[in-house]
């Protein structure tokens, strides 16, 4: 059984993408043709927003976006320890510092409640508090109604992490379109993935637009020799945006076929596990279904039920971000985050795609409920 299953989605798509790949080579138009251009239109228009742009990962268009909002030392950018390390890592790549706020027991998201302790314990640092980056953890957005209001109170500004939520939706409104910027990742394994890495940006506001498109290809101003800001090398090419634009085609679908795989999950493993939550408002895009073991030693034993009848399953994630060795300078300590490590030491992933068959289903609850 495949924890995530590329192969058949990939025997759907496998001729028109090919088609579009031989239309790319004929061309020689591989960095910035017309199917990037294409690509981010359609992306906008998915996540209703003004401007996309597109990049070269989830990493760079998480980077990108601070870049451009002038992030940089003796800045604080609150966030959530329990992701994974690019969301903080491209703090620290600005020079800035992440200050970390526990999450929310039941979503997994960050907390909006914590948020105001993590003003005080920046301020109390001697740092200056920005920039809040909340994330769409396993493919649920994070309660943005209750965030985008407290960060208002604080006077910072969101950008959204939808590297796993790309897909998902809150009140209507989709995943990438939250704060005043989002960002997303097309790893391959993600809900939308390329055959590749790959990433976007989405934002309404004009100028943000501007400057983010300057940043993505190191700094350019009139032409790509007048450099007028530091900036990255951070375009997406041609080939994975051909890739994009025909999972594109198939996306809603897919997007449906991980709900019943979720619901099929839920309605036999209620009980057994705590199950995954999804609040009245909102839809996941499933990158992950994760469920809570009563202790780290039934997680080691439900985990070996399933590996014995040959099923995958993952931890995401078993270090929480406060506890890594790449953070020990900022002084937190176990204990720092209770629900975070409490949560960590419980959680695990099953197989989840558009694919899993209804015999596999089975056969992953039967492992965990024998």
């Amino acid at each position: 059984m495949q924890f995530i299953d590329l192969i058949t989605q990939k025997d759907r798509i496998r001729g028109a993408v090919m088609a579009r790949l031989e239309s790319i080579v004929d061309r020689a138009q591989f960095i910035m043709g017309a199917e990037v251009a294409e690509l981010e239109s359609q992306l906008a228009a998915f996540a209703g927003t003004r401007h996309c742009l597109s990049c070269s990962s989830g990493t760079d268009a998480l980077l990108i976006a601070l870049m451009a909002k002038g992030i940089g030392p003796g800045d604080a950018v609150l966030t959530t320890p329990f992701t994974f390390v690019a969301t903080a890592e491209v703090v620290s790549l600005t020079g800035a510092t992440p200050v970390f706020v526990d999450i929310d027991p039941v979503s997994f998201n960050i907390d909006p409640d914590g948020i105001a302790d993590a003003v005080k314990e920046a301020e109390a640092k001697g740092l200056r508090p920005k920039a809040l980056i909340p994330v769409d953890l396993f493919g649920l957005p994070a309660d943005y109604d209750r965030l985008e209001s407290v960060a208002r109170n604080h006077g910072l500004w969101i950008l959204e992490d939808a590297c796993q939520g790309f897909g998902g939706a809150l009140n209507g409104r989709k995943a990438g379109s939250f704060g005043l910027v989002g960002a997303t990742s097309f790893f391959p394994a993600k809900p939308l993935g390329c055959w590749g890495d790959g990433g976007a940006i989405f934002t309404d506001d004009d100028e943000l637009a501007e400057l983010m498109i300057s940043v993505r290809v190191h700094g350019g101003g009139a032409d790509k020799y007048s450099n007028v800001r530091i900036g990255i090398n951070g375009r997406l090419d041609a080939m994975q945006a051909a890739v994009l634009l025909e999972k594109l085609t198939i996306f809603d679908e897919e997007l449906l076929l991980r709900d019943r795989v979720a619901n099929a999950y839920s309605k036999r493993l209620a009980g057994r596990v705590q199950i995954p939550v999804v609040p009245e408002g909102y839809s996941s895009a499933w990158a992950q279904y994760s469920v809570l073991a009563s202790d780290s030693a039934e997680r080691e034993q439900l985990m070996a039920a399933l590996q014995k009848e040959g099923i995958p399953s993952v931890i995401y994630y078993k270090i929480p971000l406060h506890l890594q060795g790449a953070y020990a300078d900022l002084g937190y300590r176990a204990g720092d985050f209770p629900i975070t490590e409490d949560i960590s030491s419980r959680i695990f992933s099953l197989p989840m795609h558009p694919y899993l068959k209804e015999s596999e289903i089975e056969l992953v609850c039967s492992a965990l409920l024998a």
